[in-house]
């Protein structure tokens, strides 16, 4: 796997593990100042669904992290990143089309980029 595969993996695994933080610890604190259309009064009854929807993310995160760090066998690594990028990918389409169109350029478009780049530098070699 190429530096800047492995770099863009690990931003997207970055950007789920702070999305774990925000959902499962900051989502009354910090929610409400980032999620400005939802009424305020929400976020303390919706606090148990975000922290269940951060726990997802931190899998999303898990995921890419043993892609990066874990598994030694070259195709392995690669399957395993494309399997999880094309989780974000898939979770930020839904989220762009259900809650905020923002979702898209804050998971697909960087989980894209790295499948691309993935793409790209297979072939390449």
């Amino acid at each position: 796997m190429h530096t800047i595969s492995k770099i863009l993996i690990g931003l997207v695994a970055l950007i789920h593990a702070y999305i774990l933080v925000f959902e499962m610890f900051l989502w009354e604190s910090r929610g409400p100042k980032v999620f400005t259309t939802i009424p305020s009064d929400l976020f303390t009854p919706t606090k148990v669904l975000a922290a269940n929807q951060g726990l997802y993310n931190g899998f999303l995160a898990a995921g890419l992290i043993w892609a990066l760090f874990l598994i030694k066998d070259v195709n392995w690594k690669r399957n395993v990143a494309y399997f999880f990028l094309a989780c974000v990918a898939v979770a930020g389409v839904f989220g762009a089309v259900t809650a905020s169109m923002n979702i898209i350029f804050v998971q697909t478009v960087p989980a894209g980029l790295a499948i691309l780049s993935l793409m790209v530098l297979k072939a390449r070699s």
